[in-house]
């Protein structure tokens, strides 16, 4: 059961990976840079993990152009 669990927690890690690079990738096409971006260490040790994405901080101005490429209200940009 211990073994399932480690490997349950592996994949958990590996797709949450996954995903900080998918956002990373998109927040750079749009000019964005979240240095802080990564996976929580916390969420990520737990047996089994459930990793949750660190987005950190910004600047205002990051924060602003993170904004302005969010879809507007109602419907994608």
């Amino acid at each position: 059961m211990k073994e399932e669990a480690e490997r349950t927690s592996k994949v958990r890690i590996s797709d949450a990976e996954d995903a900080v690079a998918e956002l990373r990738v998109a927040l750079e096409r749009a000019g964005i840079v979240l240095p802080s971006l990564g996976l929580d260490p916390v969420t990520s040790a737990a047996e089994p993990a459930r990793p949750l994405v660190e987005l950190g901080r910004c600047t205002v101005e990051t924060a602003r152009r993170l904004a302005a490429v969010l879809p507007e209200e109602g419907g994608r940009g």
